[in-house]
């Protein structure tokens, strides 16, 4: 006899279910178990009673990167957001000379070099004059008359004592903003030679600089700019004075300690005024193998200014087996003929055209070689001329020198 006794309903339901969970294939219930807690959770999120809306754009910003999820408010479009583009301009040269790099950062930035040889702009090569100078510039007015008209083929840097308050030059001249960051310099010291490295450090910062012209205060020009323009930028040397000759002044400069990175053998001397390409003034600056030898050995009477440049030409072109292209001579005049430690000084009373053009050929009065060919043009500048020269000069400056 059955017993009349019914089971409650939720016991009911349990026996159903698992009956349903015997015939229902297990994919299945996976799939329906994730359907009941979409809506569950869905559910839950709606009814709550605090706000708790998450945008998708939020999470990803909070997983992906760590940033706020404030971030994805900003306006992108707000003036105050907005950036200046820089271009191709931008790096070609800095928007002002003054700057306050190092001089180990200015070296680094300076010597980067573009390996591409198609350039992705109008390239118009420039000449960039380096002035070292003690003060000012008593030659400005000359200067200021040599350059005019040419803008744009030139740029100008002037390394001066930082302790020097004047100006270098008389407002309004070629010269205004043209004084470079500069340091303490000692006549035949290291910092010679580290205040040449910093002009064309500088000079470099520019990509249109193609030829660079080391002067002092006391160098005058001998022609025109375009003929200076023309016979540097269509030259196939640099021209740096070096020789090797003995005597005290000269192979009795060589440090032997220097060895075996500078070997006697590759001594050489030359004047400190020199004229280069781009490429060997980037070769200066980036040296430290060679410089570090001179900086550690060549010091007091040693005269590093001389020495260092054509040495490490002639270094450079024996271990890599490559001739340097160096004329190996000084494209500004000067006259050693008294001896002495220091170049005869011109005052105004020796000043006369016939004196300014002879300057122009070489010492003895001969031709030089300019591209491979004897040329009667040797010299472009000439040195050292006292300040009260300058009213002969000016007024010579037409037929001696065509300007």
């Amino acid at each position: 006899m059955k017993s009349s006794f019914q089971s409650p309903p939720h016991k009911q339901q349990q026996k159903l279910l698992a009956r349903l969970l015997i015939v229902i294939p297990p994919p299945f219930l996976t799939f329906a178990s994730g359907v009941t807690l979409g809506i569950i959770v869905s559910f839950f999120l709606q009814t709550m009673p605090v706000p708790f809306t998450i945008q998708s754009t939020q999470i990803s910003l909070i997983l992906g990167n760590g940033r706020s999820s404030n971030d994805n408010n900003i306006n992108l479009t707000d003036p105050k957001f907005t950036v200046k583009r820089k271009g191709l301009r931008g790096y070609l040269s800095l928007d002002s000379i003054l700057h306050d790099m190092t001089d180990d950062e200015l070296l680094w930035r300076a010597s980067m070099v573009p390996m591409t040889t198609v350039y992705p702009y109008r390239r118009v090569p420039k000449v960039a004059f380096l002035f070292l100078t003690r003060g000012d510039l008593p030659f400005a007015p000359l200067w200021d008359k040599f350059f005019k008209g040419n803008q744009g083929l030139y740029s100008i840097y002037v390394h001066t004592d930082p302790g020097f308050n004047g100006s270098v030059a008389p407002e309004g001249t070629v010269f205004d903003g043209r004084r470079i960051p500069s340091k303490i310099v000692t006549w035949g010291g290291l910092n010679m030679m580290e205040a040449e490295r910093r002009l064309l450090g500088n000079a470099l910062l520019d990509m249109s600089n193609q030829r660079f012209v080391l002067l002092s205060e006391a160098c005058i020009p001998l022609v025109k700019f375009r003929t200076v323009y023309e016979y540097l930028t269509e030259s196939t040397t640099s021209f740096v004075e070096s020789y090797d000759r003995p005597g005290r002044d000269q192979r009795g400069r060589y440090r032997p300690r220097m060895s075996p990175k500078i070997r006697g053998t590759d001594w050489r001397k030359g004047s400190q005024w020199f004229e280069m390409d781009r490429a060997m003034a980037l070769l200066v600056i980036s040296d430290d193998k060679y410089y570090s030898v001179f900086r550690k050995h060549c010091q007091s009477s040693c005269y590093i200014d001389e020495h260092y440049i054509p040495t490490l030409l002639h270094v450079m072109g024996r271990s890599s087996r490559k001739e340097i292209a160096n004329a190996d001579r000084s494209l500004t005049w000067v006259d050693w003929s008294k001896g002495g430690a220091h170049p005869a000084r011109f005052v105004r009373t020796q000043v006369t055209v016939e004196l300014l053009q002879s300057l122009k050929r070489a010492n003895n009065g001969s031709s030089c070689v300019y591209n491979g060919e004897n040329n009667d043009l040797c010299h472009l500048f000439a040195r050292k001329f006292h300040p009260n020269a300058l009213d002969r000069l000016m007024r010579f400056s037409w037929k001696a020198m065509g300007f």
